[in-house]
């Protein structure tokens, strides 16, 4: 371990990183740019080829990160590859890869499991391994060192060193995420968390904190539950608002003038890859405890599509339609603003609830290619518009000019974009998620 962490320090040790999305990518960029040489390995053979071309896979904003992913593709600090057998020579390999649940909220460790088996066939003696993808507490003693051990024949803390050191980043700043904040450094030995250390001090500015591995896992999983649980109350006090007709955005400027309150805005779902499954990461295998809290959220934040659907239906019955037959123009279906990024949409269960009562649907989102149309082209002759991502294109709107596309002038905001004064005034019969009637 000392040897290793000599290696780190002098940027002598060759890092390895499986999994090239979001995370990924981006820490691989990152350490490359300190003069590491990193190795990345991922599954898609497109995406290898475009990284390896000096070319960004990720569509959304990303600032400085295309031009970052150019410069080391080009040094070639950075290469990817498909073939595991290229991290043998690795000092350090960093393991990103999706952790999703399955429908009965259990964890679906395959692709962790099938990356510790690959990497396990090529260890390098005495590497150090880092799970960065979030796992549930227990995850690296039960899962990851078990295989590890099976596939490389070598012992933890003796053939090679494990740790858990959790993503904090978010699409849309990848980089400053990553160079901000700040990281738990979580070892099998404390020697071990020390080398972590100095690995990511070469990219994080924050505060680097060492730690066990089931603390690491507990701090990643608990933060990501706490932002659900609060996102699941300002959700259910927009409901409130809504049904008594009160401004939701008005009540909540009030409430957060009281010193240590900070209600968050109400929204049409939560997605993304972590803050839907991370809280059933957290309970996951506690023996002798059910969830309350944590599963109430869950289920408030779960149906806020299906309230979306509601608003969509209440408006349609105001021009005297329903829901059946009519033609829906959903704006947004990245689950983040100006962002690409589609895992667990809201949109997509909207529009689930909006097909089964018979609407047809189609969708617009200038960050996610499929959707990348003329918005003028998506809005015409549609029944109602929907707005689910506060993407910046949606926030100009020209409001005078989509009622003259639509077929009916319906519009329902979910998420805060479009002023309900300046709707009504445009001619459309309006609906915002958490605004009564008489304060859209």
């Amino acid at each position: 371990m000392k040897h290793l962490h000599e290696r780190i320090a002098s940027r002598a040790a060759t890092v390895g990183v499986i999994g090239l999305g979001y995370v990924g990518l981006s820490v691989a960029s990152a350490l490359a740019a300190t003069g590491f040489r990193v190795i990345g390995v991922d599954i898609k053979l497109d995406r290898v080829a475009r990284i390896n071309s000096g070319e960004c896979p990720i569509e959304g904003k990303e600032p400085e990160l295309p031009e970052l992913i150019a410069s080391v593709a080009k040094s070639k600090k950075l290469v990817a590859t498909a073939d595991y057998a290229d991290l043998a020579e690795c000092d350090v390999v960093l393991i990103d890869v999706d952790t999703p649940v399955a429908t009965d909220h259990r964890p679906r460790f395959e692709a962790l499991r099938a990356a510790c088996r690959e990497l396990g066939k090529v260890l390098k003696q005495g590497a150090l391994v880092i799970v960065e993808s979030t796992i549930a507490p227990g995850t690296c003693t039960t899962v990851v060192a078990p295989i590890l051990e099976k596939a490389s024949g070598k012992k933890l803390n003796d053939g090679f060193f494990l740790g858990h050191c959790p993503e904090r980043v978010m699409p849309g700043r990848l980089l400053k995420n990553l160079r901000e904040l700040s990281r738990v450094c979580g070892g099998s030995t404390p020697e071990t968390s020390d080398a972590m250390v100095a690995l990511y001090r070469s990219i994080v500015q924050g505060k680097l904190d060492k730690s066990d591995c089931v603390t690491a896992e507990l701090v990643k999983t608990a933060e990501n539950t706490y932002r659900d649980v609060n996102i699941a109350f300002a959700n259910e006090l927009g409901l409130i608002c809504e049904a008594v007709g009160a401004d939701f955005r008005r009540v909540r400027d009030l409430v957060n003038e009281s010193p240590g309150r900070n209600v968050l805005l109400a929204g049409a779902g939560v997605g993304g890859h972590c803050i839907p499954k991370d809280p059933w990461l957290l309970v996951h295998g506690v023996e002798g405890f059910t969830p309350r809290l944590i599963a109430a959220a869950r289920s408030v934040n779960e149906s806020m599509p299906l309230h979306m659907a509601r608003l969509v239906e209440d408006a349609l019955e105001e021009v005297g339609k329903s829901v059946f037959g009519t033609k829906l123009a959903i704006l947004g279906y990245a689950y983040l603003e100006n962002s690409d990024d589609c895992r667990n949409s809201p949109s997509a269960a909207l529009i689930e609830h909006l097909e089964d009562w018979g609407a047809s649907v189609v969708v617009h989102d200038p960050w996610v290619p499929e959707y990348a149309k003329p918005i003028d082209e998506v809005l015409r002759a549609c029944d109602a518009a929907v707005i689910m991502v506060s993407h910046d294109e949606y926030r100009s709107l020209d409001l005078a000019a989509m009622k003259k596309l639509l077929a009916t002038p319906v519009l329902v905001d979910g998420r805060h974009v479009v002023d309900g004064a300046d709707a009504k005034k445009a001619g459309l019969v309006f609906r915002g998620l958490a605004r009564g009637r008489d304060n859209a």
